[in-house]
């Protein structure tokens, strides 16, 4: 019984993750991107003057992966890269004018995202508490290096 279960507890978070995506990729559709330029822009916005590879690990991708979205993106002018002065090498990442304005645009008009996380939101507090704190405690676990040899 508790194999089936596991089964099924596994097989959720798949389809949950399998929905998201999904629902981003009809966003990012509306506004003539890919799920992951979409998801590229949207981290940018939240955190201005990252670098590319800190882009790579929040996205969980590999830096060439990160590398070509960012090209394709600055290619349709919605983001920049811009070099420091004291280091030529590092470059950070920040939304144009146009990338600010498409997100806010999607946004503000019909982001399926953000109307099923509204959607979601309205469960109860304590729900939302749980939730976290069992999905914390199923990480940790999945996270946890442990020497398989014997």
């Amino acid at each position: 019984m508790k194999e089936a279960l596991n089964n099924e507890l596994i097989r959720s978070y798949a389809k949950i993750n399998k929905a998201y995506y999904q629902l981003l990729k009809e966003d990012a559709d509306q506004m003539g991107l890919t799920a992951v330029q979409l998801k590229a822009l949207y981290r940018v916005s939240f955190q201005a003057n990252i670098s590319l590879g800190e882009l790579a690990d929040k996205l969980r991708l590999t830096k060439s992966t990160v590398s070509g979205v960012i090209d394709r993106l600055v290619q349709q002018d919605m983001i920049e890269r811009t070099t420091q002065a004291n280091d030529r090498r590092a470059v950070n990442l920040h939304l144009t004018k146009l990338g600010h304005e498409k997100l806010e645009a999607l946004m503000q008009t019909d982001s399926v995202v953000a109307r099923k996380i509204k959607e979601i939101m309205q469960f109860p507090e304590e729900d939302i508490q749980k939730l976290l704190e069992l999905n914390n405690k199923i990480l940790t676990i999945l996270n946890s290096k442990e020497d398989l040899q014997e």
